[in-house]
């Protein structure tokens, strides 16, 4: 009797040991992430929700790690999803556009929208009390890259407001996009349009006055989306959700968050700011309400924003709404 439970008391501690192991297992491999590399048009508060996302751990939540890559251009981003040094883009839908009417196969989709307003701030070299877009009449302005969201809105919001972008004012789009800032210090254009924290640097350091918001001027545009190869998003389309879902709860926090406290949670992303400077451009950026509620890029949206890039001239009809937007 006792040899029997001698054996039995030494199956059930092999029993034990062996439970713990594997749940030791599951459970290190149920905590490994999934690093995804996201290529951001460029790195600005802009895109308080998703470095919110970040900090929060929202995406951990979703076994998801982020590798952050700036390419600089809604161009570069689309090369870099395309070549696959990115899996998922962020920037202007208008970009996708362009991919799809270029005939490529395995074309790119966006499936998160998470700005719904421009994000840039006309600076002016001198102080301009009570501006409107009739004092960029006659003036030069840095605008951006030709073709690209941010120059587009700009000359929407110019023809919204009568002014005729080819004749009544010089609009300089031979500029890259991460040169605009240190152009006008060194001497070039009456104004320009610049994301935060940029625009505030500027002025901190004597250079020019922020006079207006473009997202302001230019009301609600579907702006700034995620995308990804249709491939990739067939292939991963639970992980496509779980992104989703971190986003949409950063962008919940952005909303239910006062800017001071957005800006002590995301400011490790901008070492070189203050904090004051950071929560000052986080109000900025909502009180222009530049923040949608919802992650959803809906077909009215797709349609404004091919409304702004035929009327730029880039664009002749408008692509299919389910074409180009990945809805689950």
């Amino acid at each position: 009797m006792k040899k029997y439970l001698t054996l039995i008391v030494s199956i059930l501690i092999i029993l034990f040991f062996a439970c713990c192991y594997f749940i030791e297992v599951n459970k290190k491999n149920n905590n490994e992430l999934r690093k995804i590399t996201v290529a951001e048009v460029t790195h600005s508060l802009f895109y308080s929700p998703f470095y919110s996302a970040i900090a929060n751990g929202y995406f951990e939540d979703e076994g998801i790690e982020i590798d952050l890559l700036l390419t600089p251009g809604a161009d570069s981003v689309m090369a870099s999803v395309l070549s696959g040094d990115a899996d998922i883009g962020l920037s202007g839908s208008e970009a996708t556009i362009y991919i799809y009417n270029s005939g490529e196969k395995d074309y790119i989709k966006t499936f998160a929208q998470l700005t719904q307003k421009d994000g840039s701030f006309i600076v002016s070299r001198t102080n301009i009390e009570n501006f409107t877009l009739n004092d960029l009449k006659g003036k030069y302005i840095i605008g951006g890259r030709i073709g690209g969201m941010p120059e587009m809105t700009l000359e929407y919001a110019l023809k919204e407001n009568g002014i005729n972008p080819k004749k009544d004012l010089t609009i300089d789009t031979s500029i890259s996009f991460s040169s605009m800032a240190s152009s006008f210090i060194g001497g070039i254009g009456d104004f320009v349009a610049l994301f935060e924290p940029q625009a505030t640097k500027i002025v901190n350091e004597g250079y020019g006055y922020i006079v207006a918001s473009l997202g302001e001027i230019g009301g609600v545009v579907p702006y700034t989306a995620f995308n990804a190869k249709i491939s990739f998003i067939e292939e991963n389309k639970d992980l496509i959700d779980g992104f989703t879902k971190a986003i949409q709860k950063g962008l919940d926090y952005v909303h239910e968050n006062e800017s001071n406290v957005i800006a002590e949670n995301i400011l490790s992303f901008f070492p070189d700011t203050s904090l004051n400077d950071l929560t000052s451009a986080i109000e900025r950026y909502k009180q222009n309400d530049t923040w949608p509620s919802t992650t959803t890029f809906t077909k009215e949206s797709f349609d404004h924003l091919q409304d702004i890039v035929i009327e730029a001239g880039f664009l002749e009809k408008k692509v299919d709404y389910n074409d180009l937007i990945y809805v689950k």
